[in-house]
């Protein structure tokens, strides 16, 4: 009778839904960086137990994005981002350029019609609020392709770009410098040292520093105040961060950390410590709700990949249960604001990892913890492992001749940095090819209902909230020729 009753109060949940088919004043993009179906399931278990919700499975429309790219099964961040954010696919690790131009091709970049223009540009165009917040460099992969052109992702900052591609601009300036992203109202996350010199911060070894000289950060504040704009914020901390006025702060600059920012686990909480997704987030939707036109914000829990990629499995988890609390947060203050009715929300991710979740363990089991034992080696195996993974994800040593997989009940499983085990070594945890998910809520959210082209995703944006194409542009001037078309015919026939 439970799982009857369930069924009935499911079933009487959609048959009364309605769709909203308003115009989106405002949409919000989350996006789960290696955020695949299996890494959701494993957060759900890992956060509230299998019967339960993340706050983003609560959304009453989802349906699944096809990953590839046009030269890859697998794909990377840049190219998926591109495709997410502009409706066009390309080659694996460039952004904002369609698939003309392939990786380090400098020249190729700077032709014109092949630089993308985008959701971001979009809604700029429609005098609509722009920014983004993200757990990662905000010159990093996915955030890049809102505003920059570049054949590399790699290409961050001047230092990193090779002789060949000076007449390219790395992606920081691009940022600070060129449209959309000089007019970004709010860019938050980390990467210092791709914006500024000799920062006095330490350093981070896994990104470029500026040597060039350039104050990408004082470039900004200029910028702005040439404009006629003084109300500008630029925090570093959360205790900064809180204190913005956000009802009067036209542009905000929060760069938190010399490259990414910390895992949550890790994230010094003090005030004068990194601020969460949740409080970048419903800041930035105070700042972009002062325009009465609406606003574009994108928003990325970037550190799913980068825990994935270091195949720290617990780690991902974490983040992805930060990324739904975000969600959660944003939810309510929709509410509160009074604008939920008018904003589109879409969750989604870019690609998958190559998290496996496997071994027949009991209902209510750890998620983390051991799932049973092979009947070839008779050692215990993990619920969660990875099939490529590295360097510290290949728990194997050889015994008198022969191979020999470490038992993980002998070790703390439940450790934020446990490595879980890898069937193939690698320097890192690879991608996924698989699809992922999106879900959405709000205007136009019905338009997600099956298994659809990742690109898919800009063309729902800009046609539910009436931008790019769907402004006044070819899509819009074609769909009404036609209704007047087929108009007369039927008429003539009648």
């Amino acid at each position: 009778e439970y799982w009857l009753k369930g069924g009935r109060q499911e079933l009487a949940k959609s048959l009364e839904r309605v769709a909203n088919t308003g115009v989106a004043r405002n949409v919000i993009l989350f996006v789960g960086d290696g955020m695949g179906p299996n890494t959701i399931t494993a957060s759900r278990i890992y956060k509230v137990g299998e019967t339960g919700h993340l706050s983003f499975e609560e959304f009453p429309y989802i349906g699944l994005l096809k990953t590839y790219i046009v030269d890859k099964q697998v794909p990377d961040s840049a190219a998926t981002a591109t495709s997410m954010f502009c409706g066009i696919k390309n080659n694996y690790e460039t952004a904002g350029v369609d698939a003309s131009v392939h990786f380090g091709d400098c020249p190729a970049s700077l032709k014109e019609d092949a630089r993308l223009n985008c959701a971001a540009s979009w809604a700029q165009e429609a005098g609509k609020a722009t920014g983004f917040v993200t757990t990662t460099r905000v010159t990093h992969a996915t955030p890049s392709a809102l505003y920059a052109h570049t054949a590399s992702r790699k290409w961050e900052c001047e230092s990193d770009m090779p002789e060949n591609a000076t007449a390219c601009k790395d992606i920081a300036r691009q940022l600070i410098e060129d449209l959309p992203g000089r007019d970004f109202n709010v860019i938050m996350g980390g990467g210092m040292q791709t914006l500024r010199p000799n920062s006095s911060i330490p350093s981070d070894p896994w990104t470029c520093t500026r040597r060039d000289g350039r104050d990408l950060i004082e470039a900004w504040k200029k910028d702005k105040t040439s404009k006629g704009s003084n109300r500008l914020a630029t925090p570093t901390n959360t205790r900064q961060l809180l204190q913005v006025d956000t009802s009067s702060t036209e542009y905000l600059l929060g760069i938190f950390a010399p490259g990414h920012l910390p895992f949550e686990y890790a994230r010094d909480k003090s005030p004068d410590g990194v601020p969460s997704l949740e409080q970048m987030t419903t800041t930035a939707i105070k700042v972009l709700n002062n325009n009465n036109n609406g606003f574009l914000l994108m928003v990325e829990g970037g550190m799913i990949d980068q825990a994935h990629h270091r195949g720290h499995a617990r780690i991902a988890l974490h983040e992805t249960v930060a990324l739904s609390d975000a969600i959660r947060g944003t939810m309510s203050l929709l509410d509160e604001l009074k604008i939920r009715d008018e904003t589109l929300v879409i969750v989604t991710s870019d690609h998958t990892h190559a998290l496996t979740i496997s071994g027949y363990p009991s209902r209510g089991a750890n998620i983390l913890g051991v799932a049973g034992k092979s009947k070839i080696d008779g050692v215990p195996f993990t619920t969660l492992n990875y099939a490529v993974s590295g360097p510290n994800n290949y728990h194997y040593s050889a015994v008198n001749g022969k191979v020999v997989r470490e038992d993980p009940s002998k070790v703390d499983t439940l450790d934020f940095e446990y490595s879980q085990q890898a069937a193939v070594l690698s320097h890192e945890s690879y991608h996924g090819g698989g699809e992922v998910i999106v879900y959405a809520t709000g205007p136009m959210a019905h338009l997600f209902h099956t298994l659809h082209e990742q690109s898919y995703v800009a063309t729902v944006i800009a046609y539910a909230s009436k931008i790019g194409y769907y402004n006044s542009g070819t899509f819009a001037a074609t769909s009404c020729i036609t209704v007047l078309v087929i108009s007369l015919i039927l008429l003539y026939i009648c």
